[in-house]
């Protein structure tokens, strides 16, 4: 506004509606706070996997009495941040294809269907399908059905050898 226009330094701030010490203030870093930001910047580098709390904890290991959130606002002021790790996608394998059974009986599939009553019981139920035939060998209804049960019924339909 002062280098388009001839008014005042006071004059422009009053219409701008800034106090003049907002204008005229200068930040100025202590000897220490710059000394520890390039401690933390050096920390940080030597060890890319640590965060603004491990370099806080090797901070005050060294003797440097400072609070852990100067250490995030100095962290955070020389825009450090630890990568975040990609997540590995599955091992790349190559996959076999499932041999389709060729007789009954050769391999059954198992599932488990639950559904609830009018009254808000649930109910469990085991389906056993022969993967050959399509056919359910199988269907176990009860409103708990554990493993020994599984077992149980899986034993009463196999067929005798």
């Amino acid at each position: 506004m002062r280098s388009e226009t001839a008014i005042s330094e006071r004059r422009a701030c009053a219409l701008a509606g800034v106090y003049r010490s907002t204008l005229r203030y200068e930040s100025r870093q202590s000897a220490e706070t710059k000394a520890l930001t390039e401690r933390i910047v050096e920390l940080a580098q030597e060890r890319r996997r640590f965060g603004y709390r491990r370099i806080h904890a090797l901070l005050r290991r060294e003797g440097h009495e400072v609070n852990h959130k100067r250490v995030y606002r100095l962290y955070s002021a020389a825009n450090l941040a630890v990568k975040r790790r990609r997540r590995r996608k599955g091992v790349m394998v190559s996959r076999e294809q499932l041999a389709l059974p060729m007789r009954r009986n050769e391999v059954w599939s198992m599932d488990f269907v639950m559904d609830a009553l009018a009254d808000g019981r649930r109910i469990k139920i085991l389906t056993v399908v022969d993967d050959c035939t399509k056919e359910a060998v199988d269907l176990a209804v009860d409103f708990g059905i554990s493993g020994h049960y599984v077992t149980r019924i899986l034993d009463r339909k196999l067929p005798q050898t």
